[in-house]
């Protein structure tokens, strides 16, 4: 179906129309009030223990517990860090890091109050969302949902985010609490990390989601913090979250994230999720009994979700709001809107773009497996099924036009093609051991090839333990790279062994994405290899196989390149590569480097657009492509949202909300990204019913501290590929006219103001970034750091006087001696303008 959806005025009338529907229909949550607590006092009262401790546990995966006996009915849940995902086809925004790529304000509203309509749509009484955890690292696997990796750019979004989620009467879910910044074994490490860089990193999101955006619904995370889990841990749930920001809501688990049922009733969780496997009557009335957890402690418990549940007014009024669309034209406008203020240019050579379909270009070469179908975000619990997602492809198609021609070419081959078309030299032997370890009589048998792959999913452990060996030889038949691509699904584990020696190798862990290694053979050349196979579920999922390196790229993707007078190449990652469960890696997936510097080599107007939660390694062919941009996952609407902009429809205003490295090592949080090595420890964990288990427990230890990205480089006084909010435009400006006290006391606001003028030919946005750093100090700091942004709208030739308020805390530091936000008196420096590293303006203010 040809897709031309475009933010046209009569669309525009309609998002505006349905917005006022909106706020006319919405029921917003009111304050507590004595007449809340007495009832939901007088509710308690009524039930028995049983009663009480059955509320404290989730059922049929997305529902509270109902409880007739005071008439409670259960409430809905669903999954939404980029649509209503868990009921159905849904509206697929950009949100997560396009959310913080837009550096919006006034959009993050905007998309709360959409995904609430969606909800309300729905029934569902609490979304699972935002998502604020810091993106460390660029290779965690859920960066995409989650938004920066600066806490005030966190907190500045999430907001206003909420606030337009909680305004629709749904419940907006604040995660993952706390320092769930890996996924690999994300059940099993703990996150050691000292109190000051918690607090001044870590934490602030959802800092401000609490005690700023009230958000009424906190979940923690699967992690343990400093060996403690999350879901126990008194010092996250207890001091902090309920004591000191004054949290009122309800506190729940992430699914399956609890795993001891008195020290999380003890530990400040309220509602475990999906089903209450620790926290159920089994465990908790004997442990009331026995003085181990106090009653006061379980009805506290209840009145938190009560509470919230008649704040709400849930148990007043059907959930469902006749007045709002399933499928909303208006919200469609939304994704739209996010996904063009989102999308980051980051080179633009020779002005190649916008690109001009009047004058030279009649025909355009659209390449790359992300080009088509669309990739509207990545994989695992976020993954929204959109009505009508657009692809690059037809985005592209449909912007350009009937004059322009638009050839398209996957590029390279499926990875079950190359398993299945690799050619072994007498087949493969299998030994299938009836153990883990490759022992006992092994059945035998043999393969013409192993394509057995299916891509993660969830599957029940297979009760008869199995390992599997391969065997096989493989003989070049050119000179030349071959690459050698495996893959397993969930928690398989293999390795493979070439001539002896291990190339690739995938330990256990909850999710996996493939394997790839260059082999340099000479013609005719035969190597043994070995494929060791620990499958977790019944039968097997794995595949492994060879290409030579110079046919990966299709001669169709080669014939259009050349036909074309401009190429776009969509690669980067998608559900598969990048999602929840595992991290991914730095380097693209399998082929795309060399897809992308095959097509480079034969038309040097080539642009590439790539999508994934953050940055990734160019080395191979940057400096070969005239222009690139960053995507992001842009939802639903991402195909128009990127045609518009390279056809200069729209103005690029995105800006990076993390920092692009070079290389991985280059990255400050490498060294300390993995476990320490042998600091593990280990954990007893007992479930009623069920026999004890003991886990092994890593431990990542967060030496980077407070020198997280931007940090991190304008400390060292170095420079990544491209810095944190970065972004280029089809215009230009300046800034100018800075102004702030010389002098204010310390705790109070200073007001500091400037001009932003649009310099070129063409109306656009720029993000005025406004930077604090504290030479005086006493302790280590960081250079610099984010405490203030405003986007502004301008016309060609326009100015706009600018002023950004910065609090007490914007100058604070956390003193763990004081165990306090702390002020150092002395002179401030403020910094402004276009991204970390682009800061024209500056000003001394003196705190005395």
């Amino acid at each position: 179906m040809k897709n031309n959806f475009k933010l046209t005025p009569v669309l525009l009338f309609a998002f505006v129309l349905a917005s006022i529907t909106t706020i006319l229909s919405a029921q917003a949550p009111v304050p507590d009030s004595p007449a809340i607590e007495a009832k939901a006092h007088a509710l308690v009262a009524k039930l028995t223990l049983e009663q009480k401790i059955d509320l404290l546990g989730g059922i049929d995966s997305m529902y509270t517990h109902s409880m007739p006996a005071i008439d409670l009915p259960r409430f809905k849940m669903s999954d939404a860090s980029v649509g209503v995902r868990t009921w159905g086809p849904t509206t697929a925004y950009a949100g997560g890091v396009s959310l913080a790529a837009t550096w919006d304000k006034g959009f993050a509203r905007a998309l709360g109050e959409a995904l609430g309509h969606d909800a309300r749509a729905r029934s569902v009484n609490f979304l699972l969302g935002p998502g604020v955890n810091i993106a460390r690292s660029p290779i965690g696997g859920r960066n995409f949902e989650y938004l920066s990796e600066d806490p005030y750019l966190n907190s500045a979004v999430v907001v206003p985010f909420i606030e337009g989620v909680q305004s629709q009467g749904v419940i907006a879910t604040v995660k993952h609490y706390a320092l769930n910044d890996q996924e690999f074994n994300r059940h099993n490490a703990s996150s050691d990390i000292d109190e000051r860089t918690m607090r001044e990193i870590y934490l602030p999101a959802f800092e401000a989601a609490v005690v700023k955006g009230h958000v009424d619904s906190v979940m923690n995370s699967y992690n343990l913090i400093n060996n403690v889990h999350a879901t126990q841990n008194e010092f996250l749930n207890l001091k902090v979250l309920k004591g000191e920001w004054g949290f009122q809501g309800v506190l729940m688990s992430d699914w399956d994230a609890t795993y001891d049922g008195v020290a999380a009733a003890n530990g400040g969780l309220d509602l475990e999720m999906p089903t209450p496997r620790f926290m159920n009557a089994a465990t908790l009335i004997p442990a009331v009994k026995a003085g181990l957890v106090k009653e006061s402690t379980i009805d506290d418990k209840v009145m938190r979700l009560l509470r919230t549940e008649m704040r709400y007014g849930f148990t007043d009024r059907p959930q469902f709001d006749p007045t709002v669309s399933t499928y909303s034209v208006a919200d469609r406008a939304v994704a739209l809107q996010g996904a063009l203020e989102s999308i980051t240019l980051l080179k633009n050579e020779g002005h190649l773009l916008p690109l001009d379909t009047t004058r030279e270009i009649k025909t355009i070469a659209v390449i790359g497996p992300n080009a088509y179908p669309a990739v509207p975000g990545g994989g695992g619990s976020s993954t929204a099924q959109a009505f009508e997602p657009v692809s690059t492809l037809t985005g592209i198609a449909n912007v350009a036009g009937p004059n322009v021609h638009v050839l398209y070419s996957r590029g390279l081959p499926d990875m079950m093609d190359v398993f299945r078309q690799t050619r072994w030299e007498g087949g493969v032997k299998v030994l299938t051991f009836p153990s883990r370890d490759f022992t006992g009589t092994p059945a035998t048998g043999n393969r013409r090839n192993v394509a057995d792959f299916k891509p993660n999913q969830w599957e029940p452990e297979d009760p008869s333990p199995r390992s599997i060996r391969y065997t096989t030889a493989f003989k070049a038949t050119e000179a030349g790279k071959y690459l050698l691509i495996a893959a397993g699904s969930g928690e398989d584990a293999f390795k493979i062994l070439v001539d002896g020696k291990q190339v690739l190798e995938q330990i256990h862990a909850e999710g996996q994405v493939p394997k790839y290694a260059s082999i340099e053979l000479a013609a005719g050349q035969s190597v043994a290899l070995q494929a060791d196979y620990l499958p977790r579920a019944a039968g097997s999922r794995f595949g492994f196989g060879f290409i030579y390196e110079p046919e990966l790229v299709s001669a169709e993707a080669k014939q259009f390149a050349k036909l074309s007078e401009v190429v776009v190449i969509a690669a980067g990652f998608d559900t598969h590569t990048e999602g929840e469960g595992h991290d991914r890696t730095f380097t693209l997936p399998w082929g795309q480097d060399a897809l992308i510097e095959a097509v480079a080599a034969i038309n040097p107007h080539t642009i590439v657009t790539l999508t994934g939660g953050g940055a990734m390694d160019t080395r191979r062919w940057l400096s070969k492509v005239q222009a690139l941009l960053h995507t992001y996952y842009p939802g639903q609407e991402g195909g128009t949202a990127i045609a518009q902009v390279l056809f200069g429809q729209h103005n690029p205003e995105g800006k990076l909300p993390v920092g692009f490295d070079r290389d991985w090592e280059d990255s400050p949080s490498q060294p300390y990204y993995y476990a320490t090595p042998g600091a593990d420890t280990k954990l007893h964990v007992t479930e009623t019913g069920h026999k004890p288990v003991d886990y092994t427990i890593a431990h990542i230890n967060y030496g980077d501290r407070l020198m997280v990205g931007y940090r991190y480089w304008t400390t060292i006084g170095k420079h990544p590929l491209y810095p944190f909010g970065f972004g280029l435009s089809y215009t230009t400006f300046s800034f100018g006219n800075l102004h702030a006290p010389q002098t204010a006391s310390s705790g109070s606001t200073v007001e500091v103001s400037f001009d932003v003028t649009n310099t070129g030919s063409v109306a656009g946005a720029e993000v005025a970034q406004v930077y604090v750093s504290d030479p005086s100090t006493r302790v280590i700091r960081p250079e610099r750091e984010l405490k203030g942004f405003e986007k502004v709208r301008l016309a060609a030739g326009e100015t706009k006087h600018v002023t950004v308020s910065l609090d007490a805390r914007a100058f604070s530091y956390w003193s763990d001696s004081a165990h306090k936000w702390t002020i150092d008196p002395g002179k401030f420096v403020i910094f402004v303008g276009d991204s970390s590293e682009n800061t024209p303006l500056h000003v001394d203010v003196t705190l005395n």
